[in-house]
C-alpha cells in the first residue's frame, strides 16, 4: 500500500492540463466491443481504473495498439467468448465497477455477457437495477450462477422497445445505449442520463453508423442497425480533475492556469466554486485562478445559508462534493453539503475535523461546514484514502495544511488521477511517493 508525504504550505504557480475523462474513457472502451472494425481513441487517461480495463479487453481477445501516450487502437475482431465465461474473467471484472458495461456490447454483438457483483469506491450501495431491467426489456435472460458467483446473460436477439428507466443511472443508461444500437427495431429510453460524458458516447456510436436521437437529452430514440463500423474517437477533459484544481488552487492561495478544460461541457461546476467565493476567469478554453488571500461563501438571496447538493446532469456531479466540502472549510462563512446519491461518502470528515476543520456530520448524507475564513488553519496529520474523491479532497487539505501530513491508501486516488504527484509537484507542490 503506496503512501504519500505532504508537506503542506506551498502554493502552486503555473499551468496544468487536466486529463483525459476517467468516467468517459470507461465507456467508450466499452464500445470498441460493437465492432470487428478498428477503433481508435486518444486521450485516453493513464490511470488504475482504465488501465485494468484494458487489459481486460486484451485477455478477451481484443488487438490493443499503443500509438501514442494517450491514444490506443482497438480491434474486437476476435473475442474469446468461452474467457468471458471463466473464473478468471470474474474476478477481475468483480474487482473494476466499469467492467458492468460490459454487457450491453457483448449482449447485443454476440448474444452472451457475465456479470458478477461489481467492485469499485466503497461509497455505500450502488445497485444494478436500471441495467438489469433496461437489458431484459430488450430482450435478454439473466440466469445466476451460484458456482461462477454471476449472472449469465444470454439473449437469441435483442428487439428495440419503449422504457422508462427507474433512475437516471449514468452507467446504466450507457449500457442500455451500447445494447440498443444493434437490436431490431426502435428503442425509446425516457429519464435517460444525459451527461457530457453520455453525449460523447452517443456522438461515437453515430460515427461508428448507429442512429441515435435526442442526444443530450434524457429522451433517447435509438434505430438499431445490423453493423457497426470503425471510428476514431477523442475524450474530454475530465470535469473532476478540472473541480479539483480550482479548489486546490483556492485552498492553497494559488495562482494557475488549467489549460484545455473543454469549459463548455463543465456545466454549473465553474459558478457553483464561484458561490464559494472563488474568482475563475475564463480564457479562451482555459481557466485562470487568481491568488486568493481568503474567499467567502454566497447565502441565498433570501440569506439563508447556502447549500451544494448532487443531482443528476445539469446539476452537481456527485463525484466533486468532497471537494466542494474541503474547501469551505477554509472559507469564510458557512454550507450545508447535502450528498443524496451516496451514503457513506462523507464519512471521511472525521478526518477533517482532527485536522481543525469545523464541521458537524448531520447523517450520513449531509455535513454543515463553519467556515473560519482560515482563522483556524488546518494542521498535519495522517490520514487513509477510502476512495477516489474522498482521496483528492485529503489532498488538498493535506497541501493547505501546516507540517507534513502521511496519506495513505493512495492506490485510490491513482484509481482516478494520472501521476497527480508529479504533475503537482512540476508547479511548487511537495508530494513524495513512498512505496511501501
Amino acid at each position: 500500500m503506496s503512501t504519500f508525504i505532504v508537506e503542506g504550505g506551498h502554493p502552486l504557480n503555473g499551468e496544468i492540463t487536466p486529463q483525459g475523462a476517467k468516467n468517459e474513457a470507461l465507456q467508450i472502451l466499452c464500445a470498441v466491443l460493437l465492432t470487428k472494425d478498428r477503433v481508435i481513441v486518444e486521450n485516453i487517461p493513464d490511470i488504475l481504473d482504465i488501465n485494468n480495463l484494458i487489459a481486460m479487453l486484451r485477455d478477451m481477445g481484443v488487438k490493443v495498439e499503443k500509438l501514442s501516450g494517450h491514444s490506443y487502437a482497438f480491434q474486437a475482431d476476435d473475442i474469446d467468448l468461452d474467457y468471458i465465461s471463466s473464473k478468471e474473467f470474474v474476478k477481475k471484472a468483480a474487482a473494476l465497477r466499469g467492467s458492468v458495461m460490459f454487457v450491453g456490447p457483448l449482449t447485443a454483438r454476440f448474444g452472451h455477457a457475465v456479470l458478477p457483483k461489481p467492485g469499485g469506491d466503497k461509497i455505500g450501495r450502488r445497485r444494478l437495477d436500471t441495467h438489469f431491467l433496461g437489458i431484459q426489456k430488450l430482450g435478454a435472460e439473466f440466469e445466476y450462477s451460484p458456482e461462477l458467483k454471476a449472472y449469465l446473460i444470454k439473449a437469441k436477439k435483442l428487439t428495440g422497445t419503449y422504457m422508462l428507466l427507474d433512475e437516471a443511472s449514468v452507467t446504466g443508461t450507457a449500457n442500455i445505449i451500447m445494447a440498443s444500437v444493434l437490436a431490431d427495431g426502435t428503442t425509446t429510453i425516457y429519464n435517460a442520463a444525459c451527461e457530457p460524458y453520455i453525449q460523447q458516447l452517443c456522438r461515437l456510436l453515430t460515427k461508428m453508423g448507429a442512429k441515435i436521437e435526442g442526444i443530450g437529452s434524457n429522451l433517447l430514440t435509438i434505430h438499431g442497425v445490423k453493423e457497426l463500423h470503425g471510428a476514431s474517437h477523442r475524450i474530454l477533459p475530465d470535469m473532476i480533475e478540472v473541480g479539483s484544481f480550482i479548489g486546490m488552487a483556492a485552498m492553497t492561495g494559488s495562482e494557475i492556469t488549467l489549460k484545455n478544460v473543454g469549459y463548455d461541457d463543465l456545466g454549473i461546476i465553474p459558478d457553483s466554486f464561484r458561490r464559494l467565493g472563488i474568482e475563475i476567469i475564463r480564457k479562451g478554453d482555459d481557466i485562470y485562478i487568481p491568488r486568493h488571500d481568503g474567499y467567502e461563501i454566497e447565502t441565498f438571496i433570501d440569506g439563508s445559508i447556502m447549500t451544494f447538493a448532487d443531482a443528476p446532469w445539469p446539476g452537481l456531479s456527485p463525484d466533486l462534493l468532497s471537494v466542494f466540502l474541503v474547501v469551505a472549510t477554509q472559507a469564510k462563512g458557512s454550507v450545508l453539503i447535502h450528498q443524496k446519491m451516496f451514503e457513506s461518502r462523507l464519512f471521511f470528515v472525521d478526518k477533517l475535523i482532527d485536522m481543525g476543520a469545523q464541521i458537524i456530520l448531520c447523517d450520513p448524507h449531509r455535513a454543515a461546514v463553519i467556515g473560519s475564513g482560515k482563522m483556524n488553519s488546518l494542521h498535519s496529520s495522517s490520514l487513509v484514502s477510502p476512495d477516489i474523491r474522498a482521496g483528492i479532497a485529503m489532498l488538498i487539505a493535506a497541501m493547505s495544511a501546516k507540517g507534513e501530513s502521511r496519506i495513505q491508501n493512495i492506490d485510490q486516488i491513482d484509481r482516478g488521477y494520472e501521476r497527480i504527484d508529479e504533475r503537482l509537484n512540476a508547479i511548487g507542490a511537495k508530494i513524495t511517493r513512498i512505496d511501501e
